[in-house]
């Protein structure tokens, strides 16, 4: 998956990860160790949280659909029958 990041936020990533390995493994990762992460990451899972978030989109354009569908049908005037 080719997904670019701007340089700030790729910065910012780079350094959760080093604080990650700092607070939770009590390890240090350099700033290229960070960097082959970030890329093996969105590499491998990236397509399958973008997969995910498009599913999830998909699932609430379908519910506005339906709620739209249902409104306008709402509006349908029943015909009067004279007695």
């Amino acid at each position: 998956m080719d997904m670019k990041f701007p340089r700030e936020e790729r910065e910012q990533i780079i350094e959760s990860i080093q604080a990650y390995f700092e607070i939770e493994r009590g390890e240090e990762i350099g700033n290229l160790g960070a960097e082959q992460l970030l890329d093996y990451i969105v590499q491998e899972v990236g397509p399958l949280l973008y997969n995910q978030g498009v599913r999830d989109a998909k699932k609430m354009v379908d519910q506005k659909l339906l709620n739209i569908d249902e409104d306008i049908t709402s509006l349908e005037k029943q015909k009067q029958t004279r007695r």
